[in-house]
């Protein structure tokens, strides 16, 4: 290479990695009045190093951004479930969250007990399902690692008399993967999804893959995986047709703004850098929704 093409080309990429590393501190949401804030989490309970840098960053995040709750995607305690894990693996590096006033609602993973359900900084109340509201937002706690008709029949009546606005359903196993570990969970994707086509959920999130991914509208609906907050597998993801952005780099965890018709989230990562931004638009219907994309890498 030339000595001036390559000068111009180092100072290119001098210039985007500035550039980049000056967005990983802006804030991509619109902080509006009365918004519904939350933070998303998934597959954390390791009770390591990144587990803990992850929750300094959400905390770091949390000046900018003051988020009300974080819902996590299950195996919220890997290895046990002593008192001595929920110390080191939820009360330790969550403590600055806690001690604020965040609320945590936990699903269960397949990592996790059912005695977790009884813990109360879960907020699950003894149920391995659930539902609660925030302002226009109705939210669905499910267990997918028992997908029984009786919750399936719960489900479809909780759904249907909900009468809020937006409609978001999280759980542990992905109805849509494009990692290589666990994949789709598609027996789980055929109980669920007609559910919520027919009642109209417009996001839903997930974990179990120890990756972020992002999956193109699915039957107008918007899929989050969000399984790398204290655990990874990097290079895992292998990007489909279906794959609208993901980042198996390293941990991450998800910002989420809910605003009138309009829901604005910003993945970051254990080291602060924004990985994927964007807003959904709910449509009047409540089957078809746009996603425009910020910045994504």
């Amino acid at each position: 290479m030339p000595a001036m093409r390559r000068s111009v080309f180092v100072s290119c990429v001098a210039l985007a990695t500035i550039g980049l590393s000056l967005y990983s501190q802006q804030l991509a949401l619109p902080l509006r009045t009365d918004s519904v804030r939350f933070a998303v989490i998934g597959d954390v309970g390791t009770g390591e190093k990144p587990q803990y840098e992850v929750a300094g960053q959400m905390i770091r995040e949390r000046l900018k951004f003051p988020f009300e709750f974080v819902i996590t995607m299950g195996d919220n305690l890997y290895g046990g479930s002593d008192p001595s894990d929920y110390e080191s693996k939820f009360e330790r590096p969550y403590k600055l969250l806690l001690d604020a006033g965040v609320q945590f609602y936990a699903v269960l993973g397949n990592h996790d007990s059912p005695n977790e359900r009884f813990y109360q900084p879960f907020n699950m109340n003894g149920q391995k399902y659930y539902t609660y509201k925030k302002s226009n937002v109705r939210f669905f706690a499910l267990d997918s690692n028992y997908m029984n008709p009786q919750q399936l029949s719960w489900l479809e009546k909780e759904l249907q008399d909900s009468g809020s606005d937006w409609k978001i359903c999280y759980f542990h196993h992905a109805l849509y993967s494009s990692a290589a570990f666990h994949g789709s969970s598609t027996e789980l994707r055929l109980l669920l999804e007609p559910l919520f086509v027919k009642y109209g959920v417009q996001v839903v999130f997930a974990g179990h893959d120890h990756v972020y991914e992002r999956v193109k509208p699915q039957n107008g609906i918007c899929y989050f995986i969000e399984g790398a907050s204290g655990s990874l597998r990097k290079g895992n993801l292998r990007k489909t047709d279906r794959t609208a952005a993901g980042y198996d780099r390293d941990r991450s965890f998800m910002l989420v703004e809910i605003a009138g018709d309009e829901l604005h989230f910003q993945t970051i990562s254990r080291t602060g850098l924004s990985v994927d931004t964007g807003v959904i638009r709910r449509d009047a219907n409540l089957r078809n929704h746009t996603v425009d994309v910020w910045m994504q890498q």
